[in-house]
């Protein structure tokens, strides 16, 4: 299980198959790594499960290889479009996803692919940026010469990217960290690293391009992959407003706007957050929430609704269909302003 979703296993994933089951997209909602927060955000399940499936279906018809194969309603598999309400469930192919074992914050991934073989989820997640915002953490990890931009140092504004930047962190690891190509490469196991780059511009630009044509600004996400019998394929979920930024009219259309919201009205949690991962990188040990001495607060109900309508507007005008009984687009994002 994941913080926001469930999995339902059919078969299971062999040395030699791909097994089957499914995804269960949750209300639950998860910031700064935390896991389950306090509140549900009525039909965000429903919400992400569809983006997903909209993009998964848009990349298999490009021709990009996936692991979905579906969306359940009634207990068949049927695709998005033959959907007659939102769905919840995402049928998946399954491959081995074997244990990682650590010493701390030391991860013995020689272990993880002995057992991996040839069909195995890639332990990495490949991020892409077709923008870099102010405190963006790429600005404290890198100088702009380090993507070919021409700029000494980075502005006091976004940066809009005229190639997108593809970066590689670590999927499994008790916090996560941005790997250099190298120790990506080692990670991915069988997977060539030039392969999953490649992969990833093709769903950023696939994803971008259909923000385009429905009126969003796409920023930024990621894309997980698993490896079977030679190939690559994507996996978990694409182009959601929680793996993805977008936004509309300037304004953030993501899980962003939940976070940003925590900062400015629970910033003791967030300092507290912050405080604990640093103190368990400094240690060298995984375990960094058992050392925070804040719990997240409940939020308002009106904060919940305003998220509602957020997730399930933007979901109709990604999709282009009106999935959701939510108000236009543009009055979804009114609301997220006045927060």
């Amino acid at each position: 299980m994941t913080s926001v979703k469930e999995f339902r296993i059919e078969d299971e994933a062999t040395a030699d198959s791909l097994g089957r089951g499914s995804f269960v997209f949750t209300d639950d909602y998860s910031v700064f790594d935390w896991g389950k927060m306090p509140d549900e955000i009525p039909d965000k399940g429903a919400s992400l499960c569809s983006m997903g499936a909209f993009n998964f279906e848009l990349l298999e018809a490009e021709g990009v290889p996936t692991h979905y194969r579906g969306v359940v309603e009634d207990g068949a598999v049927v695709s998005l479009e033959d959907a007659t309400a939102p769905p919840r469930e995402m049928a998946i192919d399954l491959t081995q996803v074997p244990d990682l074992p650590n010493d701390g914050r030391d991860y013995d991934y020689e272990h993880y692919h002995d057992a991996a073989g040839e069909n195995y989820l890639i332990p990495l997640e490949i991020v892409f940026r077709n923008r870099v915002p102010v405190g963006s953490s790429l600005r404290s990890r890198t100088e702009p010469a380090d993507h070919g931009l021409e700029m000494d140092r980075w502005p006091a504004e976004a940066v809009d990217l005229s190639e997108p930047i593809v970066e590689f962190s670590t999927k499994y690891e008790e916090s996560d960290r941005y790997l250099d190509r190298d120790e990506a490469d080692a990670i991915a196991g069988k997977a060539v690293i030039d392969d999953l780059e490649s992969l990833a511009r093709e769903v950023n630009r696939i994803v971008t391009e259909r923000a385009d044509e429905a009126g969003l600004d796409h920023q930024d996400g990621k894309i997980e992959c698993l490896y079977y019998d030679g190939e690559i394929r994507v996996a978990d979920v694409v182009g959601t407003f929680d793996e993805n930024r977008f936004s509309y009219e300037g304004t953030q259309l993501s899980k962003e706007v939940l976070r940003q919201y925590h900062k400015r009205t629970q910033p003791e949690w967030v300092q507290a957050v912050e405080a604990a991962k640093a103190d368990a990188k400094r240690e060298g040990v995984a375990d960094w929430k058992g050392r925070c001495d804040e719990q997240p607060e409940p939020l308002a109900d009106s904060v919940v609704e305003t998220a509602r309508d957020m997730y399930c507007a933007g979901a109709n005008a990604y999709i282009g269909r009106e999935l959701f009984d939510a108000p236009p687009l543009s009055s979804a994002i009114g609301a997220v302003q006045r927060l």
